[in-house]
């Protein structure tokens, strides 16, 4: 509705302008690109399945409209007013959960681990025929592991200086991207799969005792949000030391 109203109030610019006039030259310039945003963010409508499966994704079509979010593929604003957008929620519509690393056990009472919701990837129902990149519940559910070395970098040239996740040629000097490096699995992403977006790494947890978030890739915050209530530590055989040395962990062992 605010694009209509802008779009009929630089109409009313240009006639009240006068002719020819460079003023009137950049009006009409601002009506053809407000007319473009207008039919770019179109809403396809209510004929939009509520669900899409993608590569082990399984989307549902957003009903909030007051929400302002971040497309995961094309990252650019999703604007709920005035676009249909999905976010993967497997079974479930729970928040995202963003808690510290546990060292609990799962909560579940019969010692099962917790089936994994939805990776909460986000993205424009224009987008999602364009997700290339599979839903890391699934690795969740079929490999429910933590990398445990600390930064395990390999080097740009091991990606043949590519994006680890999208492919796409990234560099340290930013041409043609920016390679941003993921703390988590010390590989290197572009600037659209790799927000710099902080997480607690398990493994700095685990053999320095350090909690400081780090930058990791949209993927792995996803993995690490999705493992945080697997019960899948076992401090005593990765660290028996840190039973020595951290005063919290002596007092419950």
């Amino acid at each position: 509705q605010q694009l209509r109203q802008a779009i009929e109030e630089c109409k009313r610019a240009i006639l009240a302008l006068p002719e020819h006039s460079e003023r009137q030259k950049d009006a009409v310039v601002r009506l053809i690109h407000l007319r473009l945003k207008l039919q770019e963010l179109k809403d396809p409508g209510e004929d939009e399945p509520n669900i899409r499966v993608v590569l082990e994704h399984r989307f549902y079509k957003e009903k909030s409209k007051s929400v302002k979010q971040m497309c995961d593929k094309c990252s650019t604003i999703i604007w709920g007013l005035i676009q249909t957008w999905y976010t993967c929620t497997g079974g479930g519509r729970d928040p995202l959960p963003f808690f510290p690393l546990p060292l609990h056990p799962c909560p579940h009472a019969d010692g099962h681990p917790c089936t994994p919701a939805g990776c909460y990837y986000r993205c424009h129902s224009k987008c999602l025929p364009l997700v290339c990149k599979p839903c890391v519940r699934a690795k969740v559910s079929h490999q429910a592991e933590y990398q445990l070395s600390i930064c395990p970098e390999s080097g740009l040239d091991s990606q043949d200086y590519r994006c680890a996740e999208c492919r796409a040629p990234v560099s340290l000097r930013g041409v043609p991207s920016e390679a941003r490096q993921c703390d988590y699995t010390g590989l290197y992403y572009c600037s659209s799969c790799h927000w710099n977006d902080l997480a607690v790494v398990p493994a700095r947890a685990i053999h320095n005792w350090d909690f400081e978030p780090r930058k990791v890739s949209r993927c792995s915050m996803r993995y690490l949000a999705l493992m945080v209530s697997r019960p899948v530590l076992k401090l005593r055989e990765i660290n028996p030391l840190l039973f020595n040395y951290v005063e919290e962990l002596v007092e419950i062992r």
